[in-house]
């Protein structure tokens, strides 16, 4: 299940990917089993181990994982290492990242994948825009907090304090309303978090350490990736970046920084998304209206001090019209 069909360049590249994936290793997806082996191995072997490896260097390996396990469950939304989502989900289901369940991440992901909705605010729930009316009511502090959280250093920074707190305030909405499917979900989400403490708890490695010190850098590298993936423009292929990161980058998040690839070929597993796009960089480039960066560093260096103007989108200043009226019908039920 990608969340979407996919959108070839054209019939020629129909054809290479369909080769491509009747290759055995695309078919057998060694790389995608080696990597739940090496995450679920790393993380267990880590923390069992980590008064030998020492503090600092655990901790800089628990961050990796834990971050390698967000890019992990991304490929499992879209459909590997099976073709069956109900077992690539019993993968992703331990909370290592803490303050993402699994289903949350998917459905919103899978919404996310509706490329007509991109960046339309309170339409796509991965969106860094507003609406004109949701503008119009920030006081002065909070667009100030939109304009750092739209810093490099200020995604650094904020990103795991506004995770956190959302986790906090959507567990504390799902009880209060007595939403029976949230409150099961973060019911499961708790009792799967219970071996994995007692792990921590076992072998004496601190609780509060791995939330602060482990999910938090984690929370802060996921931001990395998200920083500039998509833009406000009319036409849904120019709204989603390619990015020509390093190496660390491109396995870290497992080459989404391919991200126009991605969205246009949902399907590709991790490590096919490089080969495609080298064999048509020119035409997603053009595809995607020269929406181009090439790397991290040129965006840490672009957005040091100067924000990302992300704030009324546009092209959907008021939201799409139809999300507008479906709002009001439920306000008046």
């Amino acid at each position: 299940m990608s969340g979407k069909s996919s959108v070839y360049l054209s019939e020629q590249q129909r054809e290479s990917v369909h080769q491509l994936a009747a290759s055995w290793l695309w078919r057998s997806e060694l790389p995608t089993w080696l990597l739940i082996i090496t995450i679920y191995g790393g993380w267990f072997a880590t923390v069992a181990w980590w008064q030998t490896l020492g503090l600092v260097p655990s901790t800089l390996l628990l961050i990796w994982l834990t971050t390698w396990y967000m890019s992990l469950q991304h490929e499992l939304i879209h459909g590997h290492p099976t073709r069956y989502p109900r077992i690539n989900k019993l993968f992703g289901l331990l909370p290592f990242s803490i303050w993402y369940p699994y289903d949350v991440y998917r459905d919103l992901h899978l919404q996310h994948h509706i490329d007509e909705d991109l960046t339309v605010p309170e339409t796509d729930p991965e969106s860094y825009y507003f609406t004109r009316s949701r503008w119009t009511h920030f006081n002065g502090f909070q667009r100030l907090l939109v304009r750092v959280r739209n810093t490099f250093p200020g995604r650094l920074l904020l990103a795991p304090l506004l995770t956190m707190c959302w986790a906090v305030l959507n567990i504390w909405e799902s009880f209060r309303q007595l939403n029976r499917a949230a409150t099961g979900m973060w019911l499961l989400h708790f009792l799967l978090m219970l071996p994995l403490i007692g792990w921590l708890v076992q072998h004496n490695f601190s609780i509060v350490y791995y939330l602060l010190l482990v999910t938090g850098p984690m929370l802060s590298l996921v931001s990395v990736r998200s920083f500039l993936e998509h833009r406000a423009e009319e036409a849904p292929e120019a709204r989603t970046v390619i990015n020509e990161a390093g190496l660390f980058w491109r396995l870290l998040f497992l080459n989404l920084n391919y991200h126009s690839v991605h969205h246009d070929l949902p399907g590709i597993p991790w490590y096919g998304l490089p080969q495609v796009y080298r064999s048509h960089k020119k035409e997603y480039l053009e595809r995607n209206q020269g929406f181009f960066v090439k790397g991290y560093g040129e965006l840490m260096r672009r957005h040091l001090i100067k924000a990302v103007e992300v704030e009324v989108n546009p092209y959907f200043p008021d939201g799409r019209p139809e999300q507008r009226d479906l709002g009001r019908e439920k306000e008046h039920e």
